[in-house]
C-alpha cells in the first residue's frame, strides 16, 4: 500500500464567520496583537468573500476538474491581502504587513510540523511497517467480527500519532484483503475505520491538524489533551456497539501471505517516537515552539539514514546480499513524498481565514458564536459544520477569533471539530479516501445509512465530557 497515492481531498465551504454575513460591523476588530480597521461592510470586504468562496467552490470541484486543490486557495490568499492593502491609508500600510507575517509564521510553524511528521510515515511505508501490519492481521485468520473490532481499535489507535488518512487507508487494505467475498463486511468496517481513525485523533496532539494547532497556539498542553481520551472512545465505541450485529457472522479463507519489514523499520519508529518526546520535551520544559523540536528529530532520521547508506557501502561482496534491503534509503526522497498539495492547501487557507480575520469577520463571527449563541452552543455547532466543511479553516478561523472561554470549552470544539466529520463520509479526509479505495462498496449512502448511530456516538461523546470534565469549564 502506498499511502501518498491518495489525495488528502478536503470537504469545504464557507467559514463559520458567513453566518454573520450582513449583521452590523464592529467599528474595531481586533486579530490577534494586531489591531485592524473593520472592513466588513466595504467594497473591499464583500470582494474578499466572493473570491474565497470562488476559490473553495474550486476546491471542491477538484474530483471532476482535477485542478490541485492548493492552487486556488494560494491564488485567493493573494488578491485578498493584496485587496486590504490596498485598502488601508498608506500611513498604516505596516498594520498590514504585520499582520501577514504573523498569519505566515502561524502557517510556517504549522508546515515544518507536518513535514516532518509526514517524512517519517513515509519512510515507515517505504520500511514496509504497514504492510507487514496488514500480512499479519490477514495470516491470523480471525473471523470478520474480530477483524471489524481490530481494525478499528489498531484505527483508533495509530491516528493518535499517525494523521487519520495514513491510518484509514491502512486499516482499509486489511479489511479489502480479507473482506473480498463479503462487500457488507467490506462496507460497515469502512464505516467503522473512519469513525475510529478521527475519533482517535481528537485526545492528542498529534492526531489531527486541529489539535495540532491549539496545542502549538499554547491555548492547551501537551497533556490536557488526555482528558479527551474517553469522550473520544466513546465516540468510537457506541457506534461500533451499534455496528456489531450488522456483520456478517462468518470468517474469511485463510492466507499464507508474509511481508517483512526492511533493515531499520524497528529503529525508525523508535526515532519517531523519540522526536514527539523531543518536541513535547522543547514545548514543555523549554518553552520553545514544537516545532522546533520536530526539526530536530528530522535530523535523527537524516543521520541514520546516512548511517544506513554508509553500511551498505562498506558492506562486503559476500553479505551485500544479505542487506540488500537497507539502500536507498535518502531523507530528502521521503520528504519529497510528502503530500506537497495539501501543506500548500494549509498555506492557502491559513493566509485566507487570516485576511478574513485582519478584515474584521472573525471578531463579528465571534462575537454572535460566543457571545449570543453561547460557547457549548457555538462548539457543538463547529462539529456539526464539520461534518459537510472541513474542519481545518473552522478551527483555524475559531483560533483568530480567539473567543475568552474555558479549558473544558476548548476541549469541547477541539473534540466536536475533530469527530464531527464522521457524521458523513464527505466529513474527514479519511471518508473520501476510503470511498476511492473500496469504490462500490463503501458509499456516501452506507455511511448515510449509519448517520444515525454515529450521531449518537457523537452527542455520548459531548455529554461525557462535560460530565468527566465538568472542573474545567
Amino acid at each position: 500500500m502506498n499511502s501518498s497515492s491518495f489525495l488528502r481531498f478536503f470537504q469545504v465551504g464557507l467559514p463559520s464567520a458567513f453566518i454573520v454575513f450582513g449583521l452590523p460591523s464592529l467599528t474595531l476588530a481586533e486579530t490577534e496583537a494586531h489591531a485592524s480597521i473593520d472592513l466588513t461592510t466595504s467594497a473591499v470586504g464583500y470582494f474578499a468573500i466572493g473570491v474565497f468562496v470562488l476559490a473553495y467552490a474550486l476546491v471542491m470541484s477538484e474530483e471532476f476538474t482535477h485542478l490541485k486543490k492548493s492552487k486556488p486557495v494560494i491564488l485567493a490568499a493573494g488578491i485578498i491581502w493584496a485587496a486590504i492593502a490596498l485598502a488601508y491609508p498608506a500611513g498604516q500600510s505596516e498594520l498590514v504587513e504585520n499582520a501577514f507575517r504573523h498569519n505566515l509564521m502561524e502557517y510556517a510553524e504549522l508546515m515544518l510540523f507536518l513535514l516532518v511528521a509526514m517524512t517519517y510515515i513515509n519512510a515507515l511505508d517505504e520500511r514496509l511497517v504497514f504492510d507487514a501490519i496488514r500480512s499479519w492481521l490477514v495470516r491470523k485468520g480471525f473471523s470478520y467480527r474480530q477483524l471489524f473490532w481490530i481494525t478499528g481499535i489498531l484505527a483508533f489507535f495509530i491516528s493518535a500519532a499517525a494523521d487519520n488518512l495514513t491510518t484509514a487507508l491502512l486499516m482499509c487494505a486489511v479489511v479489502l484483503a480479507v473482506g473480498s467475498h463479503s462487500p457488507k463486511f467490506v462496507s460497515i468496517s469502512c464505516i467503522n475505520i473512519v469513525v475510529a481513525a478521527n475519533a482517535g485523533g481528537a485526545f492528542c496532539p498529534f492526531g489531527d491538524i486541529t489539535t495540532l494547532m491549539v496545542w502549538q497556539k499554547g491555548i492547551l498542553g501537551f497533556f490536557d489533551f488526555f482528558q479527551l481520551f474517553i469522550p473520544s472512545a466513546v465516540n468510537y465505541v457506541v457506534p461500533a456497539a451499534i455496528m456489531h450485529y450488522a456483520v456478517p457472522r462468518m470468517s474469511p479463507p485463510p492466507s499464507s501471505e508474509t511481508v517483512h519489514m526492511k533493515t531499520g523499520a524497528k529503529r525508525i519508529l523508535g526515532l519517531f517516537l523519540l522526536t514527539i518526546c523531543t518536541a513535547v520535551g522543547f514545548h514543555n520544559f523549554l518553552h520553545l515552539p514544537p516545532v522546533l523540536g520536530m526539526m530536530t528529530g528530522f535530523a535523527y532520521l537524516g543521520f541514520f539514514g546516512h548511517y544506513l547508506s554508509r553500511k551498505r557501502h562498506h558492506a562486503s561482496p559476500y553479505n551485500k546480499g544479505e542487506i540488500g534491503d537497507i539502500v536507498p534509503f535518502d531523507v530528502f526522497q521521503k520528504v519529497a513524498r510528502a503530500e506537497w498539495d495539501t501543506l500548500l492547501f494549509f498555506y492557502g487557507v491559513v493566509l485566507c481565514v487570516g485576511g478574513l480575520g485582519q478584515i474584521g469577520y472573525m471578531a463579528l463571527a465571534s462575537h454572535v458564536l460566543y457571545s449570543q449563541w453561547g460557547p457549548t452552543f457555538a462548539n457543538v455547532s463547529v462539529g456539526l459544520l464539520s461534518a459537510i466543511v472541513d474542519n481545518i479553516p473552522i478551527m483555524f478561523a475559531v483560533l483568530t477569533m480567539n473567543p475568552d472561554i474555558s479549558e473544558g470549552q476548548w476541549l469541547l470544539v477541539t473534540l466536536t471539530a475533530g469527530v464531527g466529520g464522521s457524521l458523513l463520509s464527505i466529513g474527514s479526509a479519511a471518508g473520501v479516501a476510503l470511498m476511492g479505495q473500496a469504490k462500490g462498496k463503501y458509499t456516501f449512502f452506507s455511511h448515510l445509512k449509519w448517520t444515525p448511530a454515529i450521531a449518537l456516538g457523537y452527542a455520548a461523546s459531548i455529554l461525557v465530557h462535560m460530565w468527566i470534565n465538568a472542573r474545567t469549564f
